[in-house]
């Protein structure tokens, strides 16, 4: 209720300023009758070009060449000319848009008011001078496009600030860029249509309008062209549903967008349960027309919603789901299975359930995802534990739903195990290193509240954290003495290069961000991408302290070593910057409890 008053004695605000420059700037009074006729027609320019406004690829932003028209008739006629065209073109509009409300009208009136009160005072005050234009200096007309843009820009911005439009973090570089574009058009246009009217005045503007309006149609005509191809690029031929690229593509947007302006996102994955039996049974052709059939349920289920729906590769298939929570996307999944359920597809009598079902994943993005994949990973867990339940349901990501399986988890450490004996041969205190994090990480994970699959995956990314070192020269992992700045710029490189390899094996997905991001920091000046506090997933930000520690307290041939208690202390100084300050406290008592006592009875009085 507060934004809403605050909105209105804005707008009052503006009213009374645009008002009064108007008021004191027009003058109708000294037109003759072959002005008010060159008024009028410069006043039905300006409404045919708003109306024929100019598209542009990829996302149909488009600009409107009116604002030419009010700067030419400035540089040439003065402001007083320029006031009257504008407040003719605004009656007229008011009489063709009724349906628009009446302070739209009054606002757009009184912003475009200051805006060329704005630019004409600036032309003057740089040395511009009415009735002709001056090709030799253009700085004059280029300072009161400014103006005339920066005013346009700022009275709209506190309109959408003060009414709650606007959120920190919606600023793009990419719309900035489009803007500057525009605005450059438009004054090279204008300075067109200035000497047009100064050499050929009604034959002059006719000329400009025209031109105009063929661009304006020329653009349309392109864009039709240049969707209709992306339409077809990114659409899959057989569902007609956008295909796997469109919707990697969209994922990423969307993903991005929810995490810098703080909203709900959802992804859900589907898979049609038993199609292979189905397609066995019935042949491929039968099969092809069962998912055109089922890609016309998903566009009819997302018709009219913001959900995107998308062919993910063979039988399966996803749904966007932004601005929606878990339980929201369940709700809306379970009703569509079940509604597929009841709609009968031949040949379906003959699989397991007797009928069309599928089985469904669904994870919402956390605060400390940082990637998309995280998010596609974890769909595609709950996905494959709604299978495990026995198909024809959907299942939202749990840690507590993942199915545990003791024996995997001690294959899946055999294999690390031999990945990380690489290291003996190359660079022994990596495979030392890596194998005491191991033991740190077994036993701290024991005192924290994670869940079983967490306190795996930290005891998996923990002991496999530094392989992308393989790829770093022996003689820069092996130098004695300080690192030149070219070959520390290499380090850093091994955790890009350990997620290359860790993602080469679909099962390990899970500890790509302990592999990756182990060297971020709390206050954001880690890398390798700089995130920061719980931007960071919460098993790397408790890896970076346990790798810290350990290589703090070990023997290096050109580096001091840390008594525990002095690794301690850096911890406990760190604490908010480099590290988690909650899981470093943990930590200390876990050395404090655990270690530090036995090496206390270790030391010789």
């Amino acid at each position: 209720m507060l934004l809403k008053t605050y909105a209105k004695i804005y707008l009052v605000f503006v009213y009374i300023i645009g008002l009064f420059l108007f008021i004191i700037k027009s003058n109708f009074a000294t037109q003759s009758l072959e002005d008010w006729v060159f008024v009028y027609m410069l006043s039905a320019s300006v409404l045919l070009l708003s109306y024929f406004s100019i598209h542009l690829p990829p996302k149909d932003n488009s600009f409107s060449m009116d604002s030419a028209i009010y700067l030419a008739v400035m540089f040439l006629y003065g402001i007083d000319v320029t006031m009257n065209v504008l407040f003719i073109s605004i009656l007229i509009e008011c009489l063709y848009k009724r349906k628009m409300a009446w302070w739209k009208h009054l606002f757009n009136f009184s912003m475009y008011s200051i805006m060329i009160v704005g630019a004409y005072y600036s032309f003057l005050l740089l040395g511009g001078r009415t009735g002709e234009v001056d090709t030799y200096s253009l700085l004059p007309y280029m300072i009161s496009l400014v103006i005339y843009f920066s005013l346009n820009i700022v009275l709209m911005f506190v309109f959408f600030f003060i009414s709650g439009q606007i959120f920190k973090g919606t600023f793009d570089m990419g719309v900035f860029k489009e803007a500057c574009v525009s605005y450059s058009v438009t004054l090279l246009l204008s300075l067109v249509l200035a000497i047009l009217l100064n050499e050929k005045q009604i034959f002059g503007l006719f000329l400009f309008t025209v031109l105009v309006i063929i661009l304006s149609v020329v653009f349309r005509k392109f864009l039709y062209l240049y969707q209709e191809v992306s339409e077809k690029a990114n659409k899959d031929y057989l569902t007609g549903l956008y295909n796997h690229g469109f919707f990697k593509e969209m994922l990423n947007e969307h993903f991005l967008d929810a995490k810098k302006l703080k909203q709900l996102f959802a992804l859900a994955l589907l898979d049609l349960d038993d199609f292979k039996k189905y397609n066995d049974r019935n042949g491929h052709l039968q099969g092809d027309k069962l998912l055109q059939f089922f890609g016309e349920l998903l566009k009819k289920a997302v018709d009219g919603t913001d959900f995107v729906a998308a062919r993910y590769g063979g039988e399966e298939f996803a749904i966007l789901m932004p601005n929606t929570t878990k339980e929201e996307a369940h709700a809306f999944l379970d009703r569509l299975r079940k509604q597929v359920n009841d709609t009968y597809f031949s040949g379906v009598e003959h699989i397991p359930y007797r009928c069309l079902s599928f089985s469904c994943g669904i994870a919402e993005m956390e605060k400390g995802m940082y990637d998309s994949d995280e998010l596609i990973h974890k769909a595609d867990q709950a996905l494959y534990y709604a299978k495990a339940q026995g198909k024809n349901n959907v299942q939202i990501y749990s840690e507590h739903n993942i199915c545990l399986d003791e024996i995997k988890f001690k294959q899946d450490l055999d294999t690390l195990e031999q990945q990380v004996k690489f290291f003996l041969s190359k660079d022994v205190y990596t495979y030392r290193h890596s194998k005491r994090v191991f033991k740190y990480a077994s036993e701290f994970s024991q005192m924290l509240d994670l869940t079983d699959h967490e306190k795996q995956t930290l005891i998996l990314g923990a002991l496999i954290h530094d392989i992308g070192k393989i790829e770093v020269p022996r003689d820069i992992l092996n130098k004695e003495g300080k690192l030149e700045k070219h070959e520390w710029e290499i380090v850093k490189k091994h955790v890009t290069w350990g997620k290359e390899i860790i993602a080469s094996e679909k099962q390990f997905d899970d500890l790509i961000p302990l592999v990756e991001l182990h060297h971020e920091r709390y206050d954001g000046k880690g890398y390798p991408y700089g995130l920061k506090g719980e931007e960071i997933p919460k098993l790397a930000r408790i890896l970076c302290i346990i790798d810290s520690f350990d290589a703090m307290t070990t023997e290096r041939p050109y580096q001091r070593t840390k008594t525990f208690e002095e690794a301690i202390a850096e911890i406990e100084r760190c604490a908010g910057t480099q590290f988690d300050p909650l899981y470093a406290k943990m930590f200390i008592e876990f050395i404090q409890t655990n270690y530090l006592p036995h090496l206390q009875e270790q030391t010789p009085s």
